[in-house]
Parts: structure tokens; sequence; C-alpha cells
């Protein structure tokens, strides 16, 4: 076992300064860890820019987020990785991963 992650195993992080450590990186060669990915896999992260790959009908609202729509400043959803969430015509929305692309 490395002895990074037998630190982690005796140590507590409140869900907030985990969040927090995980964007550093340092864990990324950790087995057990996933990431936001866009449909062709590349990593998501917080404040990302990302483009709709379909049309998708938002529910609950008569918004249509239309095919090619940019959405800046995205956030991830924390506790599900094929979820972000963003904000498009004013209204901040779920997006599911596999519809969106990064933007570089």
């Amino acid at each position: 076992m490395k002895a990074g992650l037998e630190a982690l195993d005796i140590l507590y992080l409140d869900d907030e300064t985990l969040a927090e450590a995980k964007k550093t990186g340092d864990h990324e060669n950790d087995g057990y860890v996933s990431f936001h990915e866009d449909s062709i896999g590349q990593r998501l992260l917080e404040g990302d820019t990302v483009v709709l790959t379909k049309t998708l009908d938002v529910k609950g609202s008569s918004l249509k987020a239309t095919l090619g729509t940019v959405v800046k400043n995205i956030r991830l959803v924390a506790d599900n990785i094929e979820q972000i969430e963003g904000k498009i015509e004013g209204q901040t929305i779920v997006i599911l991963t596999k519809y969106l692309r990064k933007q570089n």
C-alpha cells in the first residue's frame, strides 16, 4: 500500500474539505476515485465551459436547451459524476455529462 493511501485511511475530512482536496489531483492514481467526464472522456472541472451535444428538454420548464448551446462556469454535482450544474438563459439546470463536450 502506498504511504499516501495509509494516511487517507486514518484521516477524517468533512465532505467540503474532501471535495477541495480532490481538486488538487493528488489522488488521481488511486484506483477507486472517479471523475466527471464529458461525452468523449475529457475530465471536467469546476468552472469549465462546455457545449451541449444534443438538444435537451428541461424538465419542469418550457426551456429547450439546443444543440451547440455554450454553458459557462459549470459546477460539478458532488454525489453524482454523471451530472453537472450550469445556467442556460439565466436558469440553473442539471445536465448529464454524456450530453456535453468540454470547450477548450
